[in-house]
């Protein structure tokens, strides 16, 4: 990062004389970048017809920078990830929404997919849909105690009507194997005070002919700081 530098002149009268005097002011030093490697993950669910889903993380790291903010309320983070999802048999659509969770002053729980005991208290569902934001990018304001999840995909297209939309779901069909991935998408975080964690999250919507389920798969927690 560049240093601003900031220059002053100083004038003082010392027994009847002037003496200038300029001095260097230099603008305090911003932390270096913290970098996380998060490790593999994966996990398997059988659907009520016996379809086996398997879910698998990879290549998951963040970097961690002082935010333009320059406050302690203010966190920046640059996130990547690629994830797989395959079916043992070809379903009818697999439907893949990629994001994060982000919690100020909360300590996560260990949610794994299917929700088991559930994250944050929440349902098997994960994080309701009115807590969820679409987009590339998250910028959060959060308090004491919240947690918000937003997505990473942003699909557009064109409704019924003709007019943009955008749906966080990224849809394959005539697949058994649907993949994805995401590079420096980033995460701002405006207002907390206190730690602030973050924690990758997948939700996954496999539908097969004689069965449709949504599975939440949750990542290793890591410091926003």
């Amino acid at each position: 990062m560049t240093k601003r530098f900031k220059s002053a002149a100083v004038a003082a009268a010392v027994a009847g004389s002037v003496v200038a005097v300029s001095s260097v002011l230099l603008a305090p030093a911003a932390s270096a970048d913290v970098k996380v490697v998060l490790p593999a993950q994966k996990q398997v669910k059988k659907l009520g017809d016996g379809t086996v889903i398997t879910v698998s993380r990879s290549g998951e790291r963040a970097t961690i920078n002082p935010s333009m903010g320059g406050t302690p309320l203010h966190r920046n983070a640059w996130v990547s990830g690629k994830y797989k999802v395959t079916s043992s048999a070809e379903p009818k659509k697999i439907e893949i929404q990629a994001g994060y969770i982000v919690g100020c002053q909360v300590n996560f729980g260990g949610g794994t997919m299917g929700g088991g005991a559930g994250l944050l208290g929440l349902s098997d569902g994960g994080i309701d849909e009115g807590d969820v934001g679409v987009g590339g990018s998250g910028t959060l304001t959060l308090g004491p105690g919240q947690a918000q999840g937003f997505f990473i995909n942003d699909v557009e297209y064109a409704d019924d009507f003709g007019s943009d939309a955008h749906d966080p779901y990224v849809t394959y069909t005539e697949t058994k194997s649907a993949r994805l991935s995401y590079v420096n998408s980033q995460i701002g975080l405006r207002g907390c005070a206190g730690y602030a964690q973050a924690r990758s999250w997948l939700r996954a919507l496999v539908e097969t002919e004689f069965a449709s389920e949504t599975l939440n798969f949750y990542g290793r927690p890591f410091s926003l700081g």
